[in-house]
């Protein structure tokens, strides 16, 4: 078996499913096999998997188990030569996954790979490539230094701004949203720390494949992340998480070696979690105040709100989308072109999977023409009669 692909999912079921069919395709030409660990989805995503994707090897959890577990639990029973770690809010193009199977059958002093993620809105995720966050490194980052020096190779570091997008550069620091691992590699420095429930065991990872002596590569290949719609992010749960996870990754590689700056980072960290709390705490006071005096319209809009959608697809999917946005109160038009740059500056751009190639549709969302404001981008299919926005769900 070559590859291994596999999917830690949690209540994210049209995510996944969309994420499935991008991988179904990916796969073609490839000894490869796909493992989905649902960790107790409320959402009848268990049921949805075997029934739509019978192909799946599926692992249903009776409990929240974590992102670094349940990937675990996977890599543990399959047998492949790689292993790619895949968030279920991702849609990979068709050409990526034998790309980067083919890199690492090249180059075999490479431990990962990772690659070009794209958000929503096509903008490219800086989260494709990282530095490991050592104390100087993160001080950058909390104190603004590196978001006002994002091409300096040392102010800049934690996000490797001074590396081209579209060129392929060996890196620190590998996102778990899309992290091809291999396994001899995996087996000499260890599978995931299970210490982390969710965030940082990909940082944990990526640094333990560099002491031990691998490379970690970043590829211009194109997927569309969304970057977090499998998780919540507005949450107290998040918070305390996300720190949680930073501490554990510094007690554990930096404390005993620079105390004074690790204590000063402990410190930090401890003021950065506590002033997200008192923002979360704040805004939430905000919109019951605003609530109770009846001005809803003076709360701050969290996720942008569809107004209008220009749609690329068959008549057949065409007709089920009028029905569905009718529904959600949603204008939608029909493109009249395939030319992005004839096309009026507007909200969304969804697109029929089962035209248009993935690959395709990633180009077109990353190519997005400078002079015009950038468009998020939906799916909507006859196969999969569901509108799939970045924020939003519509059946």
């Amino acid at each position: 078996m070559t590859l291994s692909i596999i999917i830690v999912s949690y209540n994210v079921r049209h995510y996944l499913a969309q994420c499935l069919r991008s991988v179904e395709r990916a796969i073609k030409g490839l000894e490869a096999e796909v493992w989905v660990v649902d960790n107790a989805s409320p959402d009848d995503s268990v049921a949805y998997v075997q029934a739509h994707f019978p192909w799946v090897h599926l692992i249903a959890n009776a409990d929240n188990r974590g992102f670094a577990r349940a990937n675990n639990q996977a890599i543990r029973q399959s047998q492949s030569r790689y292993v790619l770690l895949l968030n279920p809010d991702t849609v990979v193009g068709e050409e990526v996954l034998a790309a980067c199977v083919r890199f690492l059958d090249e180059h075999p002093e490479a431990g990962a790979t990772g690659v070009r993620m794209l958000n929503s809105n096509g903008a490219f995720a800086r989260e494709s490539r990282r530095g490991v966050p050592t104390p100087a490194t993160s001080f950058f980052k909390m104190v603004g230094l590196c978001a006002a020096f994002p091409t300096n190779r040392v102010l800049g570091h934690y996000y490797m701004g001074y590396l081209k997008e579209d060129e392929a550069n060996p890196i620190e620091v590998i996102s778990g949203a899309f992290c091809m691992l291999r396994r001899e590699a995996l087996e000499k420095v260890g599978l995931l720390d299970e210490d982390y429930f969710m965030y940082g065991e990909d940082i944990d990872l990526s640094y333990r494949l560099l002491q031990g002596g691998w490379q970690n590569w970043y590829l211009p290949l194109r997927i569309l992340h969304y970057k977090g719609e499998s998780t919540q992010k507005t949450s107290y749960r998040y918070v305390q998480i996300f720190y949680d996870a930073m501490l554990i990754f510094f007690d554990k590689h930096f404390a005993r070696r620079y105390w004074l700056s690790a204590l000063l980072i402990r410190l930090g960290v401890r003021l950065r979690a506590s002033c997200a709390y008192a923002i979360r705490a704040l805004c939430r006071c905000r919109r019951r105040v605003c609530r109770w005096l009846h001005v809803d319209r003076l709360l701050s809009k969290p996720k942008p709100v569809p107004e209008s959608l220009i749609f690329f697809g068959t008549d057949q999917a065409w007709q089920a989308l009028q029905d569905v946005a009718s529904r959600a109160n949603l204008i939608a038009q029909r493109a009249e072109s395939e030319r992005i740059g004839d096309l009026p500056e507007i909200n969304y751009l969804v697109f029929d999977p089962d035209v248009y190639t993935y690959q395709h549709i990633l180009q077109v969302l990353a190519e997005q023409p400078e002079s015009r404001q950038r468009s998020y981008f939906g799916f909507f299919s006859a196969s999969q009669p569901v509108l799939i926005l970045p924020y939003d769900i519509f059946e």
